[in-house]
């Protein structure tokens, strides 16, 4: 408590200190400053902080704050920019007795395969805590399962144009969901065959952007999915194992997966928004789900899945500009919002 009290007051001096630069600033570039004693330069402004944080700041990122105030002093920075939380990279120097006194981490093991390429980026992160996995999506199509019990982990490609907007884990059916612009795919990950391990649905007619698992029962033979689109609407599919036997057609030469199409399948869908749907998730401590948008008017409904298949008013409000992210915490039994 006492290193929290002291970090508090040294933030409070810092800030302060930030406030006096861009003060400075501003009545140089209009004229009016006259120098003296209290005049503010890189030096000073290093020292100070040093004084206040010690040895949780490093001189580039010292030098980064600075030059970032110089530059745009109209511009805040955030106080947490001074540790290089958001542009310091790790110096391979890291232990439990280096830790910084002001976030406090565990020690982290690095995974040394490249499993994105370059120029691609992460799409979705899903932790299955039953199973002890992780996956991860890229947008270029790389589909991932990191494995805790067999210290490995395994991937597939997908060969498409379309780029990955998303991707859950399906807990009964143990598949990977993840959705494109055009089509679902299901990735049967523990398949070890390289070319044949899989399925993708479609045409979808809108550009799917967000998808999560809504499994409500322990069927262990089906498994809900919700999906979001460009147009405001949200899906549900409902997958059993006999669709991947009755509705399949042939493989397609690039991908090896085999194809079931979008029309055999029953798909509810509800206009909920004006705008596109950002993120979707269901709560099952709640019996509900979640979706939002950056629509001003409808930004963010709450409510059961029953609502997909009729026309009763749903549960919303709205947010100037919209939401972008939302999450549940069931021990102090709010949903928070970010917009």
């Amino acid at each position: 408590s006492l290193e929290l009290i002291d970090f508090k007051n040294a933030l409070e001096q810092f800030q302060n200190l930030v406030e006096k630069m861009i003060n400075q600033k501003t009545k140089e570039s209009s004229g009016l400053y006259t120098k003296d004693d209290d005049e503010i330069d890189y030096e000073k402004f290093c020292t100070t902080t040093r004084t206040l944080f010690g040895p949780a700041v490093k001189d580039q990122n010292i030098q980064a704050f600075f030059r970032k105030i110089m530059s745009n002093f109209d511009e805040r920075p955030g106080w947490l920019e001074i540790f290089g939380c958001f542009t310091g990279e790790s110096d391979g120097m890291s232990s439990p007795s280096k830790e910084s006194m002001v976030l406090l981490v565990s020690e982290k093991q690095q995974i040394t395969h490249s499993v994105v390429k370059r120029k691609d980026v992460i799409k979705g992160i899903v932790k299955v805590p039953l199973q002890h996995l992780t996956v991860t999506a890229s947008q270029k199509g790389v589909l991932t399962m990191f494995s805790k019990k067999v210290q490995g982990y395994c991937f597939y490609f997908h060969q498409d144009t379309a780029w990955i907007n998303g991707c859950d884990f399906l807990p009964n059916l143990k598949y990977v969901a993840a959705v494109t612009e055009s089509s679902v795919i299901l990735w049967d990950y523990k398949s070890k065959e390289s070319t044949s391990n899989g399925f993708v649905i479609k045409p979808m007619k809108n550009c799917l952007l967000c998808v999560s698992t809504a499994t409500m029962a322990d069927d262990l033979a089906r498994d809900t999915i919700l999906m979001g689109d460009d147009k405001g609407y949200v899906y549900l599919l409902t997958i059993t194992s006999d669709d991947f036997i009755m509705k399949q057609s042939k493989a397609e030469k690039e991908s090896q997966f085999k194809v079931l199409d979008a029309e055999s399948f029953d798909i509810p869908k509800r206009k909920l928004h004006d705008d596109w749907v950002g993120k979707i998730k269901y709560f099952s401590a709640l019996k509900c789900f979640g979706s939002c948008s950056t629509d001003s008017n409808n930004s963010f409904v709450l409510d059961d899945i029953k609502r997909l298949e009729d026309h009763l008013p749903v549960k919303e409000f709205s947010v100037p500009q919209g939401v972008n992210a939302f999450t549940y915490c069931g021990k102090a039994k709010v949903i928070v919002t970010g917009g």
